[in-house]
Parts: structure tokens; C-alpha cells; sequence
């Protein structure tokens, strides 16, 4: 249960982000805390020092330690050089962290020493408060009953006998510790309340924007189990990441179902284009069985190649359309295309210009030859009296040329030729104008070779004409 729980984004992102303040709001309640600590310590340092120095004015003045004035509410305890208290507070019962743990004047660990004395007639002058940094330190004290903790602060002050005495005063912490514990208390009240808010409030705005997610993993889900690849996904009306998500899946639901239904009337039209060649071929077969003298042997050999070739450019296509990658090899346009024309000598003339320049191509020469014979085939076609193939070198890449002087392609479908089984000839026969396949080929081989193919109107004089052109990156370029 609590591995689903937590395999859920919105519980990931709840927990993160309140992990994530926790541990921020952590830090910066200890920082709070020690810096009000340290503020509320340097004011009873301020406190204590301000004390301390007021009582070591007076010894400096001359003042007799029984005629100090020293405040009643605050520990204040003045220490001779042998460590004998010679002042101290009223109310003051016990002390801890001062100069010496005695609270009644003349006691201590040194030895007795002269005090001030009133009725001296001598003017000894005036003694001196020291200027070095004051000594701070905590401690407690109790005075009045009450015990607390205490920072004393001991100022050293020379009286106008000489005699050197420190002056211990002490500040309460109670304001500080007061103040820190009331600081400790709302943040360990207020924190775990933030906490929840933090991450019921970042479970509810991951929820309502992870909503769209889950509508577009409801109607995938939908359309897996239905097969129907016309269904969209709902896309949002915000310009976010979701709402890309949902463009970028719709377009690839819209790919794929072209891709099935290209596939589905690729199956009809090889099913259709290759029934007939079978069907011819199975009639003759069977009239030969029954009266040899009827048989046309050079009828089911045409049918038998067409059916041949026929096989032949659908397993190709079958091959492209899996991704099969051409080869690596380097090929010579120029060279192949005059092998190519070398073949067809039972054809109309062609007239072949390999430009200086022409350079070689990477690729699979079986294919490429495939490609220039089917621009040949067609051109052969569809010429009146002759074609030209050109070999030229145009910047990174060879441009072949292959010119007809036929009756051209209508520019509104000079796309559509490219399509597999189309024949802009409809009434032509399937003998002669070949199944549709030639073209469309020519254009897939051309495109994994990293090239192209297009087709324009020829310029040859008056007859007009179509020219085809391929091009393909020069090899090394």
C-alpha cells in the first residue's frame, strides 16, 4: 500500500516539497533563535557592563567600599587583587561564575588589606577605571530568594590609594531565556500545522495539474484496448508542458494512423496488383494442361517476370519501410549511370552528360542502380523519341538529371506520382505501365541515402517533357 502510495507523483512531489520547507523552515527557526539569543546576551552584557563600570567609577573616585552605591535587584560583587570580597550587593544570598562565591564583605580567599578610610585628611587624588575589554561570563545567582541565571561582566578600577579591585555586575538572562522558549514553543507548535498545509496544498495543485496527464492516459488506454487510431487525446487549453505533451501525442497518434492506413492500402493494392499477373499465369497454365497446342509459353513469361519484378519491389519496400540502412560503400554516379545505359540498347536512345566535377556518393550501389533504372523506366515510357541523363556537381552534392521528351507531369501531381501504385495513366495498360511502385521507390531510397527526388517540367525546345532530378550528398562532403 505504501509503495503505491508513494509511486504516485503527487505523493513524491507532496513529500518532496515538504521535506524541502521543513528543512528550510528548520534552519531558519535555529537561525532566528540563535540570533535572538545572541542579541538578547549582548544586552545583558550591555547591562552588566554598564553596571559594573558605574560601581568602578566610584571606587575610582574614592568612594569607601561601604559607601557604594550598588543596586539592589542585580548581583554586584567587588573583589580585591587577593581575592577578598570587599563589597557586595544587599540582597545578594549565593553567586556562581563572579570572583568569589562569598556574599558578605571581608570574606574571600586573601588576606585582609587595608581598606578607604573617611576621616584620612590626605587627599590621595583620584584612581582610574581600566580601558581593556571587559571579561564576560555567565553564571547564577540568587537574590532576594530567587535564584537565575545571570552574564557577569568584571571591570577591573584602581582606587586613589592604589589599591586595584575587579567589579563584578551581573544582568538577568531571563528576559533572554524567556524569550527563546516562547520563540521554541510557536515553531514547534506552528511547524508541523505549516507542514501539513504545505503538503495537502502541494497535493492538491499537483492533483489539478497532473489532471490532464491522467485524461490523456485514460483515452490512450481507450484507444489500445479499441484499436481505433482516429480518437484523440484531449489537449488543454493552457500553453504548458501538458498541453504540448497532449499536441505532441495527438500528431504521433495522427502519424501512426496514417502509417496503418498506408500499410492497410499498401496490403489491398499488392494484393490486387499482384492477383493479376497470378490469375494470367494460372489461366495459361491450366489451358496448356489441357490443350498444349494452345499454350502461350512467351505470355506466361512476361507474366512470370512482372510477377517476378512485381515481388522484388515489394519486398524492397517491405525492407525500407523496417528501416533497413543502405550501405557504406563509395559508388561513381557517373560510372553507374552509364552501366545502367549500357544495358538498355533494345530501348529508345539515351543521351548521357557526365559534367566534369561529378563525384562519388556513400551508399548502396544495388539500390541506387534500382533508383536509376526505374527514372529510366519511366522516361523510356513516356519519351517520344529520346532521353537525357545528365551527371552534375552542385556544391556538397551529385545531381543526376534524367530528361524525357514526353508529355510531362501536371504540377498538381507532381507529388502524388511519388505514391506507391499510382499511374496518372489510367487507361493504360498494366503490362505496359508497371504496377505504380517504380517511383515511389526511387524516393525512399533516395531519402535514406540522405538525399532527394523531384520532378519539373524539362526545358527541350518546344516538346516540353519531364525532367527528374536526384540528388545526393557527395560522399565525404
Amino acid at each position: 500500500m505504501m509503495r503505491r502510495l508513494f509511486g504516485s507523483v503527487r505523493a513524491r512531489a507532496a513529500l518532496g516539497a515538504t521535506v524541502v520547507v521543513a528543512v528550510a523552515l528548520v534552519a531558519a527557526g535555529l537561525a532566528v533563535l540563535l540570533v535572538l539569543r545572541a542579541n538578547l546576551t549582548d544586552q545583558a552584557d550591555l547591562q552588566a557592563e554598564v553596571d559594573a563600570r558605574d560601581v568602578a567609577s566610584q571606587v575610582a573616585l574614592g568612594r569607601s567600599y561601604g559607601g557604594l552605591d550598588l543596586p539592589d535587584d542585580r548581583p554586584v560583587q567587588v573583589v580585591d587583587e587577593g581575592g577578598r570580597v570587599v563589597a557586595v550587593s544587599e540582597d545578594l544570598e549565593a553567586i556562581e561564575g563572579a570572583g568569589s562565591p562569598a556574599v558578605r564583605a571581608g570574606s574571600g580567599s586573601g588576606e585582609p588589606v587595608d581598606g578607604d578610610d573617611d576621616d584620612d585628611d590626605d587627599d590621595p587624588g583620584r584612581g582610574e577605571v581600566s580601558g581593556d575589554e571587559p571579561r564576560m561570563s555567565s553564571g547564577s545567582a540568587t537574590v532576594d530568594g530567587e535564584r537565575a541565571d545571570y552574564r557577569f561582566v568584571a571591570v577591573e578600577a584602581t582606587a586613589p590609594q592604589g589599591q586595584t579591585v575587579t567589579v563584578y555586575a551581573g544582568a538577568p538572562l531571563a528576559t533572554e531565556q524567556d524569550a527563546v522558549g516562547t520563540v521554541r514553543e510557536a515553531m514547534l507548535i506552528g511547524l508541523p500545522l505549516l507542514l501539513v498545509v504545505v503538503g495537502g496544498v502541494t497535493w492538491l495543485v499537483t492533483r489539478r495539474a497532473l489532471r490532464p496527464v491522467e485524461g490523456i492516459r485514460r483515452e490512450m488506454a481507450a484507444i489500445t484496448a479499441s484499436e481505433d487510431l482516429s480518437r484523440r487525446v484531449p489537449e488543454p487549453d493552457a500553453h504548458d508542458e501538458v498541453a504540448r505533451l497532449a499536441v505532441t501525442t495527438n500528431e504521433t497518434l495522427a502519424a501512426l494512423e496514417a502509417s496503418v492506413e498506408r500499410q492497410r492500402r499498401f496490403v489491398a493494392d499488392a494484393s490486387h496488383e499482384l492477383r493479376s499477373p497470378i490469375a494470367s499465369l494460372r489461366t495459361q497454365l491450366e489451358v496448356g494442361s489441357a490443350h498444349p497446342e494452345l499454350l502461350d509459353v512467351e505470355g506466361a513469361v512476361r507474366d512470370t517476370v512482372r510477377l517476378q519484378g512485381l515481388a522484388a519491389d515489394l519486398l524492397l519496400l517491405a525492407r525500407l519501410d523496417a528501416g533497413e540502412r543502405p550501405g557504406q560503400g563509395r559508388v561513381d554516379v557517373g560510372a553507374l549511370v552509364r552501366e545502367e545505359i549500357s544495358q538498355r540498347s533494345d530501348r529508345l536512345p539515351v543521351v548521357v552528360n557526365v559534367r566534369a566535377g561529378a563525384a562519388e556518393v556513400e551508399g548502396s550501389r544495388g539500390q541506387l542502380a534500382r533508383v536509376l533504372g526505374n527514372l529510366l523506366d519511366n522516361a523510356q515510357r513516356h519519351a517520344r523519341s529520346s532521353v537525357e541523363v545528365t551527371v552534375r556537381r552542385d556544391g556538397a552534392a551529385v545531381v543526376v538529371e534524367v530528361a524525357d521528351d514526353g508529355g510531362g507531369v501536371p504540377v498538381d501531381e507532381r507529388e502524388r506520382i511519388f505514391e506507391r501504385f499510382v499511374r496518372l495513366d489510367d487507361a493504360r495498360s498494366r503490362d505496359d505501365g508497371g504496377a505504380g511502385l517504380g517511383l515511389a521507390i526511387a524516393r525512399d531510397v533516395a531519402e535514406r541515402h540522405g538525399g532527394s527526388l523531384t520532378v519539373a517540367e524539362a526545358v527541350r525546345g518546344a516538346g516540353g517533357g519531364a525532367v527528374f532530378a536526384l540528388r545526393l550528398p557527395v560522399a565525404g562532403g
